[in-house]
């Protein structure tokens, strides 16, 4: 697809055949399954400033907190127990955390439950460290590049550069990682050129996740007063995104469950090619802290259950891996 005809289905007021044709790649690929991933998100300490972030170093108000490594390996091994596959461990960019305790809680998990996939997100660090992360034993890293303008890159990620997030996503391939990425929908000051150059982003870079959310305004941050954007944009990036990428997984993120409420992710699922859901096992002392954005929902596996089953499909806690491009 090229940029032309991206451009063409964002604008089109009619969007049946988009998502027809979405639902059908969807199917063709990853069948009827809806993948279950365990979210832990363990500190909402970060170095960085993102202006749309709510865990921006800058915002004084928000109560800090650090889960103890010992209690991310009780919590991990809690959501394996249950059968889900897949474990996502995610932070803001904390340095308290060293490699050695990263490591360390990955180890203790993996030693427990061998056969669980455990995915790290805790931002950019020295390239030592991801090849020990790679060495203890983490299978996914998802580290989002937010925009792929680097003007509003820069613009929106204070002391940052686009170049060196790819240069990074490029060094977790080589290490052996599966990668995850993904950006902002109705990120201030986006364009649909821009929203067109993601989509294309995605279907030449062929990460093996795409976690695309919905730009949502935090009280305590410089981008307090702009506006969501649309779902049908959203679907419609969604959609357009898993035509140009048939391998990747697709998460219903938890920012559009906080935006359309669970009719939107029901949509997700049933018309734009969504196949996961991830479930917030952060406990709630310390969930209520981790504020991104504004009015964030929990969803629960009651919520996924619920939302799964309205949408036509299956729940599983299976691994879920990305396709093989090779075999498509």
């Amino acid at each position: 697809m090229n940029k032309k005809q991206i451009i063409d289905f964002l604008k089109s007021k009619d969007d049946r055949e988009l998502f027809s044709c979405a639902k059908k790649v969807r199917k063709s690929c990853f069948g009827v399954n809806v993948y279950i991933r365990g979210l832990i998100e363990f500190s909402n300490n970060c170095a960085r400033n993102c202006m749309y972030c709510g865990l921006r170093r800058d915002n004084k108000k928000i109560k800090r907190y650090r889960i103890p490594c010992n209690t991310i390996v009780d919590l991990s091994c809690r959501i394996a127990a249950k059968g889900i596959k897949t474990v996502l461990l995610q932070s803001g960019d904390d340095f308290y955390y060293t490699q050695k305790m990263l490591c360390g809680i990955v180890k203790k998990v993996k030693a427990k439950f061998p056969d669980v996939v455990i995915a790290l997100s805790v931002g950019e660090r020295i390239l030592d460290d991801y090849k020990a992360f790679y060495d203890a034993g983490v299978d996914r890293y998802l580290l989002k590049h937010e925009t792929i303008n680097s003007k509003l890159y820069h613009k929106m990620h204070p002391g940052q550069s686009l170049k060196k997030r790819l240069k990074i996503l490029e060094h977790l391939r080589k290490t052996g990682f599966q990668i995850a990425t993904g950006h902002l929908i109705g990120l201030p000051g986006q364009t649909t050129e821009d929203i067109a150059n993601e989509i294309l982003f995605y279907q030449d870079f062929l990460p093996g996740m795409i976690g695309m959310g919905p730009f949502i305004p935090q009280h305590n941050t410089p981008l307090a007063k702009y506006q969501s954007p649309e779902l049908k944009l959203i679907l419609k990036n969604l959609a357009l995104t898993r035509i140009v990428n048939r391998i990747a997984n697709m998460p219903v993120t938890t920012a559009l469950a906080t935006l359309g409420g669970y009719k939107a992710q029901v949509k997700a699922l049933s018309q734009a090619g969504c196949n996961v859901i991830m479930v917030n096992f952060t406990p709630l002392v310390f969930r209520q802290k981790y504020e991104i954005y504004d009015k964030k929902v929990k969803v629960g596996l009651k919520m996924a259950s619920r939302v799964i089953n309205l949408a036509g499909r299956k729940m599983s806690f299976d691994k879920g891996e990305p396709l093989d491009i090779s075999n498509l």
